[in-house]
């Protein structure tokens, strides 16, 4: 059985150039697919599922994929269609605001189209599935039917579910909307890695521990809110930890840093570690990217930063 399938969507992606400001450079990221590289770097079979075009664009994400051991064979191609494109804005503490070109996107359609009954079949066959509220805001009503549909025959077959709440407001037609879906599928989630300023947007919780019991309430075990430079509080069966951040990582762009920590976070889980030091990889994950700009940290700077 394969390990894990990562479901959502890669765009391209415009962030400042590091010695010239005004300048920009082009990579490639999206959340699940951030979480996806990390993963592999650390040493989890991971493949990718989206849908692409034909384009160069697009062959050179599935390049720089492969390069970084991350599976491809469930990547669709769509011809004549261009992937999302979105541009990093970075203040002077390192946060950072997105905009985005996406409304066409053919990763949108994994869910819609004349392969997905083919998809899901082989999504059966893998031991996780990890998405995120970015993945169910592209799929519309229909789409999320058919993947939750999917969801409850994978975990009828001992199948687990981890989740990102990752709420992006601008994604979704109002909060009320967001709030069902993601709901609907928490209810089918065994692992969640969220954060308290998402959980504050959709459920009005002021704590991460507030926050994990909302969560409990609807049905996952394992419940993960992440809190910034504050760390993250883990919550099994309501049973909570407080996991402190790295103290003194430097903050250069906080872009991936909630994907690469549940890179971490899944990989200590998926080797049999328990959720305390689960949470600890994801940190160190963590430091190591908001200390570079972009999604995606260079593969050895990233390989050799984690081993010292």
């Amino acid at each position: 059985m394969n390990k894990i399938a990562s479901i959502g969507e890669c765009m391209l992606e415009l962030s400042a150039a590091q010695a010239q400001p005004n300048l920009r450079r082009l990579g490639f990221g999206g959340d699940t697919l951030n979480t996806a590289v990390y993963l592999a770097r650390l040493d989890v079979p991971v493949d990718y599922v989206t849908a692409l075009g034909d384009d160069p664009y697009s062959e050179r994400m599935i390049e720089a994929w492969r390069e970084d051991n991350v599976g491809t064979d469930l990547v669709q191609r769509i011809a004549g269609r261009l992937p999302g494109l979105y541009m990093i804005e970075v203040d002077e503490h390192g946060e950072r605001r997105f905009y985005y070109w996406r409304q066409q996107a053919p990763a949108r359609e994994i869910f819609g189209n004349e392969r997905t009954a083919g998809l899901c079949q082989k999504l059966l066959k893998y031991e996780w599935l990890y998405l995120s509220g970015i993945s169910l805001s592209l799929y519309g009503e229909a789409g999320r039917e058919r993947l939750f549909d999917l969801l409850r025959q994978f975990r009828a077959k001992g199948g687990k579910v981890a989740f990102d709440s990752n709420y992006r407001p601008r994604a979704w037609p109002s909060v009320e909307v967001a709030r069902r879906e993601i709901r609907d599928q928490l209810a089918l989630t065994d692992i969640v890695l969220s954060s308290l300023e998402d959980e504050t947007a959709l459920n009005n919780v002021s704590t991460a521990e507030e926050a994990c019991d909302v969560i409990h309430g609807i049905g996952p075990r394992t419940v993960v809110i992440k809190n910034g430079g504050e760390g993250c509080v883990v919550s099994i069966d309501g049973r909570k930890s407080t996991v402190p951040a790295i103290k003194g990582a430097k903050v250069v762009d906080a872009t991936a840093a909630g994907d690469s920590f549940n890179a971490g976070f899944l990989a200590a889980t998926l080797r049999g570690e328990d959720p305390l030091q689960a949470a600890r990889l994801g940190h160190r994950c963590a430091a190591i990217v908001i200390g570079h700009h972009g999604a995606i940290v260079p593969r050895e700077i990233f390989l050799h930063a984690l081993r010292a």
